[in-house]
């Protein structure tokens, strides 16, 4: 290697590590050589689709989407001794998402473009072409269809060299063969997968870099420092997130973590919250909405015992729920211990509120309650209770006794049965036992001249 060669290639490589990001380009540690990573810019709204050639392939769904990033074409490559006075780089173009014949192509103009600059480095000239050319040089649109090697599917327990040969089957069958293009892909759905998430990654490398106005502190910050809500797309910096969230999660209101933009129904997710809260309060955050969930589950009752309480599947038509935790046989409807056939037993709290809900149901909750609280109990306690409520309508107590009393007829002074006061029916008022009417002759008082005014009672 002559002394020549040797800088050439050395401040050819410090010019790439200089040039690229240390996630695009990577110096080989043994060689003379590195690998760099060329993300290709996307038109707006670019609109890709997965076409598999593969009989295995054919029970996967048809896959369209719209991209802002695909993953990039890599570029290997290794000088040799004599470049850049005489020899090219030695290199692979590989691809995930263009054919064996597409990266064929590429790697013909890679050579073309050696040769117009033979003597001289060409990495840069390369990458260059890679990054702004290739979808002008393929005659790529949107929308793409993207198509994958036959072979590929069947082919995915092979080894890196036979899934290589593999991914060459359609340049060999077209009549050009280049072991340099290699389309990258293991299986169809790995394909997707890793457009999805690179596409992602990318978008969030871009937000993270740029500066964003937090409508509620009113200041500017990098994307790194803030959190995008998917959904509508508002974006608020962290630090004031945090603090709404910490407060919606002490109180309970883990279904409230919406975008603070008023009237936006859009949500965090727990990747979100779990970023910028403490581990203990997204601990209490996860239990929480794990227990709102399956509160929401007809089929989930919880243990009875107050030192358990863990979840039971209940089984349909069955009112026996056994703990997996503690191992307590329930009943699923009053929570004490399973009593098979025999009604359940109520307190008097219980009772008056079963009877409550049995007031107000259909026939099938009527139906329910009967079958599992007993017919004659409910409906006795119900007629009582109908029966108290009726006299607290249509009564009022005595204001020297407290005995109840109803106006049937006559005026409004009153007599109490019990204790023989006088009283006004108006206003309560106990009235003198010598001239109980003054009461309604006096100027100065509601009553006067109310005597004979019939009153409604309050229903």
């Amino acid at each position: 290697m002559s002394r020549e060669d040797r800088e050439a290639q050395e401040d050819e490589l410090l010019a790439l590590a200089n040039i690229f990001p240390k996630d695009e380009f990577r110096r080989a540690e043994t060689s003379k050589g590195g690998e760099i990573q060329v993300c290709l810019e996307l038109p707006s709204n670019f609109e890709i689709s997965i076409k598999s050639n593969t009989a295995e392939n054919i029970f996967i769904e048809n896959f369209e989407d719209t991209l802002s990033y695909l993953p990039p074409v890599v570029l290997n490559f290794e000088f040799p001794s004599d470049y850049p006075s005489t020899s090219p780089p030695n290199f692979t173009l590989s691809c995930k998402w263009l054919t064996p014949k597409q990266l064929v192509r590429l790697c013909q103009h890679l050579d073309e473009l050696w040769k117009e600059n033979a003597g001289c480095v060409v990495l840069f000239a390369w990458t260059h072409f890679l990054k702004k050319e290739t979808f002008k040089y393929l005659s790529i649109q949107s929308p793409y269809e993207i198509e994958v090697c036959p072979n590929v599917s069947q082919n995915c327990n092979k080894t890196p060299v036979e899934t290589d040969l593999c991914s060459n089957a359609e340049s060999q069958e077209d009549g050009v063969y280049d072991k340099r293009a290699v389309q990258d892909v293991v299986s169809v759905s790995a394909l997707i997968n890793c457009i999805l998430e690179f596409n992602e990654s990318q978008q969030k490398k871009c937000f993270d870099s740029k500066l964003y106005m937090c409508n509620i502190c009113f200041s500017e910050k990098l994307g790194s420092e803030c959190t995008n809500f998917k959904l509508c797309n508002h974006i608020y910096c962290n630090v004031c997130l945090k603090d709404y969230f910490e407060i919606q999660i002490k109180d309970g209101q883990v279904h409230s973590l919406n975008c603070p933009e008023p009237e936006c129904s859009s949500t965090a997710t727990p990747a979100q919250v779990k970023e910028l809260v403490e581990e203990e309060l997204f601990s209490r955050y996860d239990r929480l909405l794990l227990q709102s969930s399956l509160d929401l589950m007809p089929d989930v009752v919880y243990c009875p015992r107050t030192c358990c309480r863990t979840p039971v599947m209940q089984e349909l038509d069955d009112t026996m729920g056994i703990c997996s935790c503690c191992h307590y046989a329930f009943c699923t409807v009053c929570k004490l211990a399973y009593h098979g056939i025999s009604p359940c037993r109520l307190t008097t709290e219980k009772l008056l509120e079963v009877c409550e809900q049995y007031r107000k149901a259909d026939d099938a909750t009527k139906n329910f309650l009967e079958k599992h609280y007993g017919k004659k109990l409910l409906r006795k306690t119900v007629a009582e209770l109908e029966s108290k409520d009726w006299v607290v309508k249509n009564s009022r107590p005595c204001p020297q006794c407290a005995s109840l009393l109803q106006k049937i007829e006559g005026c409004n002074k009153m007599v109490c049965s019990k204790c023989n006061q006088a009283f006004c029916w108006l206003c309560m008022s106990r009235l003198n036992m010598d001239d109980p009417y003054k009461h309604f002759k006096d100027r100065t008082l509601p009553c006067y001249n109310r005597l004979h005014v019939r009153v409604v009672m309050d229903n």
